[in-house]
């Protein structure tokens, strides 16, 4: 299978997912100080809470995005490689 000339496509859509996943990871994260960013106590208290809405739909999003994410790294990878 040659992916050639898929490859500078492929970065540029790289470039994309990368932004999409980076804004969707920091929307997700609202409400929560900084040691609860970096893993620390945060303001939950360790207390986990169901998902609903809008609040559901974009950690389904985020999944989908980083599965896309890695996909397309593993595809420009082997297109690179390609490359003479």
């Amino acid at each position: 299978m040659n992916l050639q000339p898929w490859a500078p496509y492929l970065s540029i859509i790289q470039i994309i997912l990368g932004l999409a996943l980076t804004a969707l990871v920091l929307i997700q994260s609202k409400g929560e100080d900084l040691g609860g960013f970096l893993g620390g106590g945060g303001g939950s208290g360790g207390v986990f809470r169901t998902r609903r809405g809008v609040e559901a739909v974009l950690h389904r999003l985020t999944i989908i995005i980083a599965i896309l994410f890695f996909l397309n790294a593993f595809f420009a990878f082997i297109s690179w490689g390609q490359v003479r």
